[in-house]
């Protein structure tokens, strides 16, 4: 592959990542609200500042570039987004929203490590050594976030399975359980 070709989907691909964190951005908030448990919202809200930082950081990959970071939508993200929020929507148990949102989260992290993964060895093959450094911290921080979100899953699915069945002694003894009844309302 040419570098001129390298170079531009390099380019294309921080664009997509910038889209993808000015998403998350929104959406932080928005999980961090809807999350029952408390330390899954500091989180939520731990992760929105680390984001934020994120969107600093492609900023400064693009000045050393002369390059606009707009332009481009990131149709994956959106998409992840949009079944998180679904998911909110859908009256679950506290237990076991909590342990969607850690799903949806688990999915916003894999899908950013893969595109930093993929932006860093493009950086490291076109010898932008400084973006290589700030790609790669970005990425180290993803991972990390996925590792908080593993620990906390270890409990929080726990919590939604004991909620699961509960859930289905009230439905066996004639109780309906919110879940039922939030899915029978919207039938």
């Amino acid at each position: 592959m040419q570098e001129n070709k390298l170079k531009e989907l390099y380019v294309d691909e921080l664009k997509d990542l910038y889209s993808a964190e000015n998403q998350l951005v929104k959406a932080l908030p928005k999980m961090a609200k809807a999350a029952t448990s408390e330390d899954l919202r500091a989180g939520f809200e731990e992760h929105l500042e680390q984001t934020k930082g994120h969107v600093s950081r492609l900023e400064q990959i693009f000045k050393g570039l002369d390059e606009s970071p707009k332009g481009k939508k990131c149709k994956g993200m959106e998409g992840l987004i949009k079944e998180g929020g679904e998911m909110i929507e859908e009256g679950l148990d506290p237990e076991e929203l909590d342990a969607g949102l850690i799903s949806a989260a688990q999915r916003v992290e894999h899908y950013e490590m893969a595109g930093y993964g993929c932006v860093a060895t493009y950086a490291k093959l076109l010898g932008e050594n400084e973006a290589v450094s700030l790609l790669r911290e970005t990425l180290e921080e993803e991972r990390e976030t996925d590792k908080k979100l593993t620990k906390l899953s270890e409990r929080i699915n726990l919590e939604a399975a004991g909620s699961s069945s509960e859930s289905e002694d009230e439905e066996s003894e004639g109780t309906p359980s919110r879940n039922a009844r939030s899915k029978a309302a919207r039938a």
